[in-house]
């Protein structure tokens, strides 16, 4: 197949075009470079089956905050409506699900976002989306799949993205606190990018086309303060832990019930969280060699 990938050389395009290219697909990776890296793109420069482009699909909205996830969507549907047998599958996250009053979150709960809170701009920007993706497959016939992914890790994470994995990883190969935002007993369950990927290709080659939304992530949940812990252990680092007031609107459970994924794409997560976390490490020891981040 010839397979779009936008935000293809962030963390998770860059893993997903990986598997692509060893499925044999034709790969066309776009990327406006604000986040991602040419780097995670350049062991694919020399395959035939791989292009690369510079470009912004939230054009011409790029200056507008919620461009990426409502205008860059959008535009990307009326992009797959003009291939005529073109389908989509959209990206949207855990984030949909606000600070949840449910738990674990099935596909069936609407969430509980603060509309104006500081977390906003990303979680209403993927629900409208989503909202987006669905009225043009009841209005246009889009032929969509929608997808909600929880935390996820893995190589080809940014040393500096803010994400509780790889801001505990570099605190602890640095030598600096952890910081643990909270009492730490809130908690988050972390999916390998390995296993991600596979869902996503499953959901986007299931025979039946369906739209979902479906979730994707580990139902294994964890505390951060066991996290915190689990990678001081790993690392062998002698860091402390340093507690931080916790964010407002921070989600205090997250965990998705995957029963869904489990009965239409055969699909659950198989890499055990300690085994995943060994091996972003590694990756992470090897970038940090290479890097002045401070």
């Amino acid at each position: 197949m010839k397979i779009l990938v936008t935000g293809g050389a962030g963390f998770i395009g860059s893993n997903l075009i990986m598997a692509l290219l060893q499925h044999n697909h034709q790969v066309v990776s776009i990327d406006n470079y604000y986040t991602g890296k040419t780097a995670n793109l350049s062991p694919f420069k020399d395959n035939p089956n791989f292009k690369e482009y510079s470009y912004d699909i939230t054009i011409p909205w790029k200056d507008n905050p919620e461009a990426t996830n409502i205008w860059g969507t959008q535009n990307l549907i009326e992009f797959t409506l003009a291939q005529k047998s073109a389908r989509l599958l959209f990206s949207s996250t855990s984030e949909v699900y606000g600070d949840p009053h449910e738990h674990p979150q099935k596909e069936s709960y609407h969430g509980n976002v603060n509309p104006i809170g500081i977390r906003a701009c990303y979680d209403e920007g993927k629900r409208a989306a989503e909202t987006f993706c669905f009225d043009s497959k009841r209005q246009f016939g889009l032929n969509v799949a929608v997808i909600r992914i929880f935390n996820t890790y893995g190589i080809n994470m940014l040393p500096d993205d803010g994400r509780v994995v790889s801001n505990f990883i570099v605190q602890a190969l640095k030598g600096r606190e952890l910081t643990v935002y909270g009492d730490g007993t809130q908690t988050r369950s972390l999916c390998y990018v390995d296993d991600l990927v596979r869902g996503i290709i499953l959901m986007m080659n299931h025979p039946q086309h369906i739209s979902g939304p479906i979730n994707l992530g580990n139902p294994h949940e964890q505390t951060v303060q066991e996290l915190a812990e689990q990678i001081l252990n790993l690392t062998g680092s002698s860091s402390k832990i340093r507690y931080l007031p916790l964010p407002s609107d921070d989600p205090k459970k997250r965990k998705p019930d995957i029963t869904l994924a489990q009965q239409y794409l055969d699909w659950e997560p198989t890499v055990p969280v300690t085994t995943g976390l060994t091996q972003t490490i590694s990756y992470f020891k090897n970038a940090l060699t290479k890097t002045t981040i401070t």
